[in-house]
């Protein structure tokens, strides 16, 4: 596919070469160096204006959303050095997590900025997604005889680590990982662990619905399909049916059969509804009982994380993730829950500077998709992302999503290039 202009091939390359990046250890620098880059070629096509060269020019204002975005994720930072005041954390922690914040938070804020500013076409982005799968259904075998092989989990772990970040596994490859639980093996691809392999499996499939070459959406559904099963992730499962089928049925709100459809679905929930919330609660029984250690742990830090966020540090939480007891693996307080983990570490201020922007740009997004194809994909971002904030960390995994968010960025752009 063609790229038109310098921009459009940073994004094909950068998102292409992810297994080669990988293969280095160095995907978790690759996402923020990629997202300040392209959000600093936004902002000179803008301050150049017609002196930029043609290909490279802003094709309009700033949507308003991106500035609602910039405003939420300038509001985290700043709850952020409140927290490391309240808690007397110190120049150099609090430096730290800046950083952080600068490789985390701000990556959304600046990716769709970047995407709604840069004459970027949604097709190169879906492509080069596509050049991924291929990758992965090319290692595929490999990586599904490791463990019967006996292989080695972990291959290395890269010494780019000494350029900080969360942990050794962001910067490690492995080859697949043993399920404590179970101890049978599970794969996680490129990502940090199994359950986001699945949700980035999700995103490739959404991604792959929007090709225009059959071979390609073959390719890409496969290969997602792959992922979201050998991660062995209930969450990703359930993201797989809820976010491809939600945006293609979105048109039929506009129609009047769909609404007396409607009608008579809540009007048989009258006679039969109590067997069906009664078969939901068994299926989400089911569901948890399916990883039940997992399930315990997570429930855990929940509700630690909120006691504490409700007895210690209402508006500006702690600052920082906090090490957790022995009764949840010493896993870290704060994580693994976008919104617990928000209330933990930035308080209700951190809370309210991520719903407010999610969801108006959620709310506009549904709008679109209900009387515009072009709205399915950023529906089914904008669905996993949501998903993913009530199992993972959105911040320690934006530096992966940067292809979804700067889809989300375009969305905006072809939005008030049609209102033009």
């Amino acid at each position: 596919m063609k790229r038109h202009n310098p921009a459009e091939s940073f994004v094909y390359w950068a998102l292409a070469l992810t297994w080669a990046f990988y293969a280095l250890g160095a995907l978790y620098l690759v996402g923020p160096v990629v997202a300040w880059l392209l959000a600093g070629m936004a902002f000179l096509s803008l301050y150049f204006g017609p002196a930029m060269r043609a290909d490279l020019r802003a094709t309009g204002p700033v949507p308003w959303l991106v500035w609602l975005w910039f405003a939420g994720m300038a509001v985290m930072l700043v709850a952020l050095w409140l927290g490391h005041v309240d808690w007397d954390l110190g120049m150099k922690q609090t430096i730290k997590s800046s950083v952080g914040w600068a490789k985390g938070w701000a990556l959304i804020a600046l990716l769709i900025f970047a995407g709604a500013v840069l004459p970027i076409r949604r097709s190169i982005v879906v492509r080069a997604q596509g050049v991924v799968a291929l990758c992965t259904l090319a290692l595929l075998p490999i990586l599904f005889a490791a463990p019967h092989l006996g292989l080695p989990e972990k291959i290395f772990v890269s010494p780019l680590k000494a350029a900080g970040g969360p942990g050794p596994e962001y910067f490690s490859v492995y080859l697949y990982t043993l399920d404590p639980a179970s101890w049978t093996p599970r794969w996680q691809f490129y990502a940090p662990w199994s359950p986001f392999a699945g949700l980035i499996g999700v995103v490739t499939v959404a991604f792959a619905l929007e090709e225009k070459d059959r071979k390609w959406l073959v390719i890409g559904i496969a290969a997602g399909l792959a992922m979201i099963l050998l991660s062995k992730s209930r969450m990703s499962l359930v993201a797989l049916v809820v976010c491809t089928v939600t945006p293609r049925m979105m048109p039929l709100v506009a129609r009047g059969f769909a609404w007396q459809l409607a009608a008579v679905f809540m009007a048989s929930m009258a006679v039969l509804g109590t067997a069906v919330l009664q078969f939901v609660l068994d299926g989400i029984s089911a569901f948890k009982s399916a990883r039940a250690d997992s399930t315990r742990v997570r429930e855990t830090l929940q509700r630690i994380a909120y006691e504490r966020w409700q007895s210690e540090a209402i508006w500006f939480g702690h600052g920082t993730v906090q090490p957790g007891p022995h009764i949840v693996e010493y896993m870290p307080i704060g994580s693994h829950h976008t919104w617990y983990g928000l209330l933990f570490v930035k308080g209700l201020t951190g809370l309210f500077a991520l719903a407010v922007p999610m969801i108006t740009h959620f709310a506009v997004i549904i709008a679109d998709s209900v009387r515009h194809s072009r709205g399915r994909l950023p529906l089914s971002i904008m669905l996993t992302l949501v998903i993913l904030t009530f199992g993972e960390n959105l911040e320690i995994e934006a530096y992966l999503l940067w292809p979804a968010l700067l889809v989300l960025g375009i969305h905006l752009r072809e939005m008030d290039g049609e209102r033009a």
